[in-house]
């Protein structure tokens, strides 16, 4: 394993009921009845690597939402040091970028330290058992999509959607660093 804080590869994710830009409280284990594979992306708005892979995000959201995936964008980032990240800039963000996927505040930041989340992005997949089935990048190349080699996430949600395991289960994310907020 690449990383070891946080919920491990085949351990439960940690559920849970968090506000969303859509004016809706959103709770992991109702799309879990339904989904049979959910990522959930720590995402914010003011990261220039989130920006870079937004439009990847929205297509996977596409392609793999009739097969029964499900994304959920999560902004864990301290509001009190970075104001872009409070819950009404969000609301704009989604608006702005056309979000086709959940965006959702953990404005406690239990949530990003349970999963274990260290950079903006870092995507975990769970499959509809509930179990943690790949974390880390969502592909090899930040700055050009065009000269990506390994589409990770894109790999792990086609297997899980077949019953397999992914391979790799975990990569190092590509990001900037969770803003957490000071002790």
């Amino acid at each position: 394993m690449i990383e070891t804080l946080g919920t491990s590869i085949g351990s439960y994710a940690p559920d849970f009921e968090l506000p969303g830009t859509d004016g809706l409280v959103h709770h992991l284990a109702d799309y879990l009845k339904n989904q049979r594979a959910i990522a959930v992306v720590f995402i914010c708005n003011g990261c220039p690597y989130v920006n870079l892979y937004l439009d990847r995000l929205k297509q996977l959201q596409a392609e793999f939402h009739d097969q029964g995936f499900l994304m959920i964008g999560l902004n864990p980032n301290d509001e009190q040091q970075f104001p872009q990240d409070r819950f009404e800039q969000m609301k704009s963000f989604a608006a702005k970028n056309q979000l086709n996927f959940l965006y959702l505040r953990d404005v406690t930041q239990d949530v990003a330290e349970t999963f274990g989340a260290t950079k903006t992005p870092h995507a975990f997949l769970i499959d509809q058992a509930g179990v943690l089935r790949y974390r880390g990048a969502i592909d090899d190349n930040a700055e050009n999509p065009k000269a990506v080699k390994r589409q990770y996430l894109r790999e792990a949600i086609t297997q899980v959607l077949k019953g397999q395991s992914p391979s790799p289960a975990s990569t190092e994310p590509i990001g900037g660093s969770v803003k957490w907020r000071a002790s």
